[in-house]
């Protein structure tokens, strides 16, 4: 794919998501999201982290909290890709740990759905209500990655990890047009999930696993967390500030 298409993908997908980046990256979904995953409920009792090669913004060696193998992982990691792919204006969704933070987030009080109501009945909702599914979201998630392999297999006779971008495309696109079929959610709400997922990991502050090096942030010229903008606040002209993360304040 040429950077030209890149470009457009992302900027067609951000502009299409339905999702404001300035409600993301101000707190909005990033705050539903992660603010459940905050304190000491960020894994499921007796899930033990899996060891992983890849070294972590904060350094050392970056582990996996709730899936068990690296071939769910991997497929994960490209659905994320092929949403927010890399280009020329910054790194995609692996480059920026998104695949990391959605692991966490799997793992804790949003994947367990452990703060919500989830007692019957359960009737199938309409594409314009909310959260209707029996499945907590780790279930709707491991779920939704075995179908993307089984789509792969049935249609390309390959691993969903190893497909061409197009053919990841043709699956996804079948996902977000509900043309797949999922027991206890629909494939539309199950893409709706995994593409704000994809985002918050993009944008949210790095402690919670993405937005590694805080690129996300640079590439929307987003300054983080600052302690004050006193020194800038009467400068009439337009300001860099280079942003600052929760975790760490540089």
């Amino acid at each position: 794919m040429s950077k030209k298409e890149k470009n457009f993908s992302r900027r067609d997908f951000l502009k299409t998501s339905g999702v404001a980046a300035g409600a993301l990256v101000g707190g909005g979904i990033i705050g539903g999201l992660i603010a459940s995953n905050t304190g000491n409920e960020t894994a499921s009792p007796g899930t033990a982290p899996a060891t992983h090669g890849e070294t972590g913004s904060a350094g050392g060696v970056r582990g996996l909290m709730f899936f068990k193998n690296d071939a769910e992982f991997q497929i994960l990691s490209q659905a994320t890709e092929r949403i927010f792919p890399e280009d020329d204006l910054g790194p995609g969704a692996i480059g920026l740990g998104v695949p990391y933070f959605i692991d966490q987030q799997l793992a804790g009080a949003y994947g367990e759905n452990s703060k919500e109501y989830m007692q019957g009945p359960f009737f199938e909702g309409e594409t314009t209500q909310g959260y209707q599914s029996r499945l907590k979201r780790n279930e709707m998630f491991r779920q939704g990655l075995q179908i993307m392999q089984q789509e792969a297999q049935k249609r390309f006779k390959a691993n969903f990890a190893d497909l061409e971008g197009g053919q990841m495309d043709e699956i996804l696109t079948a996902f977000q047009e509900d043309q797949i079929q999922m027991q206890g959610v629909s494939s539309l709400f199950f893409f709706r999930l995994l593409r704000s997922a994809t985002l918050e990991g993009a944008y949210a502050d790095p402690i919670y696993g993405g937005n590694q090096n805080m690129d996300g942030w640079k590439m929307k010229g987003f300054p983080g967390h600052q302690a004050a903008y006193i020194s800038q606040i009467d400068n009439e002209e337009f300001q860099e500030i280079d942003p600052k993360s929760l975790g760490t304040g540089h």
